[in-house]
């Protein structure tokens, strides 16, 4: 009796703690959690069902990768307002142990309306998507396997119980996206053939159903995607959706794909018919393909070796040249930055700095700058015009303000600041202090639980 009390206690606090942080409107405070006050009707209907798998020896099983990482997460599945319940359990006594029951709202309580079972070590993510475009969302479910495989399967409830669309496929990683325009979603898994090489299959909807179309390889193994790779929908310079797919290989180099229909068919247009790789291979530079300079284009970084002097023991300067492509593998540059990825900025470098300009970064425990310079000649040494510097001292307000610097921006911990130095002002390429404002940018860091 004390272990189902308390088993109770434990889902009610779960589940109060979930609603305070689900954006259902509830706020508690921990004095409050703690003396578990009064739920809404429904709700307390909700933990009576839970407790109910609990005691028939049930525990709970959350997905362990992606953004749903709750063991009970509320969803609007069939579209009609009202949010129904997802709870993840495992039950070690039966056949098929990992459980995701489905209770429906109903006048004020919850009813049990379906579930999905599945075998395997555990459930590794959840994705809702209303692939079809019906108001009801599928169900994408990763389960685990064993430790060095996941099966992905696609469930509907349009008819009130789970019809499996996609039955237990292996995959590593999968993207959704409308990429023949037709208003209707696909579905994109990457997968290793027999071989181990990279493959990417294409789901779309054919009388009704989700079907595999077609397949296209891919230049990056499994284990290159999955660590710190990573799979982006964008759009292609002749506005046509694609997946920009970079795989990693041993934080040295990275390879980017770029699959778009054509013909209803999954293309790589990268992908070189001698070679059978991406003709995009490049340094890794902790960068991916985004639209760098907000056009509704997703531009491919390429990084290219900077000239430097002074930088003994420090790392190679790299201006990152960003491709905008078209449908066709052609390319067209867009724009050049400097990324400085260790202190979180960047710079949009102007067209007429290219090949003129040397870069020199120097860190230390309370202030770290990179320097420009104009690259000088046989006779002269390279002039400096540009310097930009993050300040993390307590005393960086003074700092920031010491000798007309130009402050940037300022974070909680780090105040960032320019300065335009001597050569700047004779320099026909110099820049005035609003234009180094906008050209400077923070990197935005993405973060993500796993789970393309």
């Amino acid at each position: 009796m004390r272990q189902q009390i308390q088993r109770g206690i434990r889902a009610a606090l779960g589940l109060l703690l979930l609603l305070s942080v689900s954006g259902c409107g509830f706020t508690f405070s921990p004095e409050e959690l703690y003396s578990l006050p009064q739920l809404p009707a429904e709700y307390t209907e909700l933990n009576n069902c839970l407790n109910q798998v609990l005691e028939s020896g049930a525990e709970y099983a959350a997905p362990v990768s992606g953004s749903n990482i709750q063991p009970v997460q509320l969803e609007d599945l069939d579209g009609d307002g009202a949010q129904e319940a997802v709870a993840f359990f495992r039950n070690s006594a039966e056949e098929k142990p990992l459980k995701i029951y489905i209770f429906t709202p109903r006048n004020d309580t919850y009813e049990q309306a379906a579930v999905i079972e599945g075998t395997g070590t555990s459930i590794y993510s959840i994705a809702y998507e209303d692939l079809d475009q019906d108001g009801q969302k599928e169900l994408l479910v990763g389960w685990r396997v064993n430790t060095d495989m996941q099966a992905l399967s696609v469930y509907s409830l349009r008819s009130g119980q789970p019809e499996e669309l996609i039955q237990g496929t292996s995959y590593v990683r999968y993207a959704v996206n409308d990429l023949n325009q037709d208003g209707l979603w696909e579905l994109v898994v990457f997968r290793a053939d027999e071989e181990n090489n990279g493959i990417a299959d294409y789901y779309c909807w054919q009388e009704g159903e989700l079907q595999l179309r077609t397949s296209a390889r891919i230049t990056s193994t499994m284990a290159e995607l999955s660590q710190q790779g990573k799979v982006r929908s964008g759009v292609l310079q002749d506005g046509i959706p694609a997946l920009f797919v970079t795989g990693v290989e041993e934080s040295a180099w990275m390879a980017t794909d770029i699959l778009a229909v054509r013909n209803e068919e999954l293309v790589n247009i990268l992908l070189s018919d001698v070679t059978g790789v991406s003709s995009e291979v490049a340094p890794f530079c902790a960068l991916y393909p985004e639209d760098i300079n907000s056009d509704g284009i997703t531009e491919v970084p390429h990084p290219e070796s900077i000239p430097s002097w002074g930088n003994v023991g420090e790392e190679i300067c790299r201006r990152i040249d960003w491709y905008a492509y078209a449908s066709d593998g052609t390319k067209t540059l867009a724009l050049s930055t400097y990324h400085n990825v260790e202190d979180g900025w960047y710079l949009r470098l102007p067209d007429s700095w290219r090949d003129q300009i040397l870069i020199t970064r120097t860190a230390g425990t309370e202030e770290s700058a990179v320097t420009f310079s104009i690259r000088g000649s046989d006779t002269e040494p390279p002039q400096d015009f540009l310097r930009i510097l993050k300040l993390t001292g307590s005393n960086r307000e003074v700092q920031a303000t010491r000798g007309g610097r130009i402050i940037l921006r300022r974070q909680p911990e780090i105040i960032y600041v320019a300065e335009l130095l001597d050569a700047n002002s004779s320099w026909e390429y110099g820049l005035t202090e609003d234009e180094v404002r906008e050209a400077f940018n923070l990197i935005t860091t993405e973060w993500t639980a796993g789970e393309s």
